[in-house]
């Protein structure tokens, strides 16, 4: 009877040990380097605790009964029903303001031509062995939109949630890093201090209220799989812009944000398993994941260079890299760029517009994956 007491020690693995260990350490990059925190402490956490052998907050079956565990619990009405990520969308639309896009809606263009990772990476993992919807999981990550990636491999590739969701995040808070590189690589010094003058344009609050219905009606005829991701983004930017629901927008931004987040977190944590967890296709995935970032932003410098072939105005190709769906540190990493070049430049306002134009481009991409592969 005295054993009962230390089965958990009895129990534990090498395995086990290392993914209690990796929890740690995502617990210490979120609260000393203050990755993603909000998301990675309780990833971190809810690791730790499904890698204790025979833990509760798991299921187990005892005496030929299934125990539901609550990490689990989590997961099926968060994840597999997809209301965890749909409602962090809310919260997300809700903080964004359109208005730099509205004013500037070239910017649209990088919003599209920063999603070119995506397809990219999702070629490579292809040949690497994944199958198509794994592919198409991982690829995902280049949206570098956290819940979107959570949206399309909880559709698709479940078993893979975990390492694709820690490499979407981290990858995210390590964009002030990725990004200046890749950047510096494929411009001249007198491309990155190309002015952008201001417009002076005023966009009215009919026109802010106006646009997130029609993008969402747009959006969801040309492809209906992305209704609920880009319906729920939109609904919570009206939330913001109608002007009669301001306490409930800010309960979005913040109670939902926070308290839906940590959910999301412990649900995602829940999937790291040490079986699950430490594979080889693992490594696979974290690096894909720096791929698809690193195409990102290739992708969106180099279209910005071909429109520049045709533009008589040029436009600062650092702005194309601002187009992945990272805001607003992608904005702000491509301003303090822009500023080191020639401190009298200020490309913040056309490079928020390029990001949140990333924001609608990488909704749509997960979007169009969802259609593309569904029927595979």
């Amino acid at each position: 009877m005295a054993l009962n007491l230390f089965l958990g020690v009895l129990n534990l693995s090498i395995g086990n040990l290392v993914m209690i260990f990796i929890g740690i350490f995502l617990i210490y990059l979120a609260i000393s380097k203050e990755y993603e925190p909000a998301l990675l402490i309780p990833i971190g956490f809810s690791t730790i605790l499904v890698n204790i052998p025979l833990s509760s907050a798991v299921d187990q079956v005892i005496d030929g009964v299934l125990h539901k565990g609550v990490l689990n619990i989590f997961f099926d009405i968060g994840i597999i029903t997809e209301i965890f990520p749909l409602l962090i969308f809310i919260a997300v639309g809700s903080m964004i303001d359109f208005g730099p896009l509205l004013e500037n809606p070239i910017m649209f263009l990088f919003g599209a031509a920063a999603q070119f990772g995506i397809f990219a990476t999702m070629v490579v993992a292809t040949l690497l062995g994944f199958d198509i919807k794994q592919a198409a999981s991982i690829g995902i990550i280049g949206a570098a939109d956290g819940p979107t990636s959570i949206y399309v491999a909880g559709r698709f590739a479940k078993e893979l949630l975990g390492p694709i969701s820690v490499a979407a995040y981290s990858y995210m808070s390590l964009v002030p890093i990725i990004q200046p590189p890749v950047i510096k690589l494929l411009t001249t010094k007198e491309e990155r201090k190309i002015k952008m003058e201001p417009k002076g344009v005023k966009i009215n609050k009919k026109i802010r209220i106006i646009f997130p219905i029609l993008v969402t009606l747009v959006a969801s005829l040309l492809a209906p799989s992305s209704a609920a991701l880009i319906g729920f983004l939109m609904f919570g930017n009206l939330l913001r812009e109608c002007g009669v629901l301001n306490s409930i927008s800010k309960t979005a931004q913040n109670e939902l944000a926070h308290i839906v987040t940590i959910f999301l977190g412990l649900s995602i944590g829940s999937t790291m398993t040490a079986d699950k967890f430490l594979r080889p296709q693992t490594l696979f995935i974290l690096l894909l994941g720096l791929v698809a970032f690193i195409f990102d932003t290739a992708g969106g410098v180099l279209f910005a260079k071909f429109l520049n072939l045709f533009l008589k105005r040029k436009i600062n190709p650092m702005l194309g890299a601002a187009g992945i769906s990272a805001f607003p540190m992608s904005a702000r990493v491509i301003h303090q760029l822009g500023r080191k070049e020639d401190p009298t430049n200020y490309l913040l306002m056309y490079a928020v517009g390029a990001n949140v134009a990333g924001q609608i481009g990488s909704v749509l991409a997960g979007g169009i994956l969802i259609a593309l592969v569904s029927g595979i």
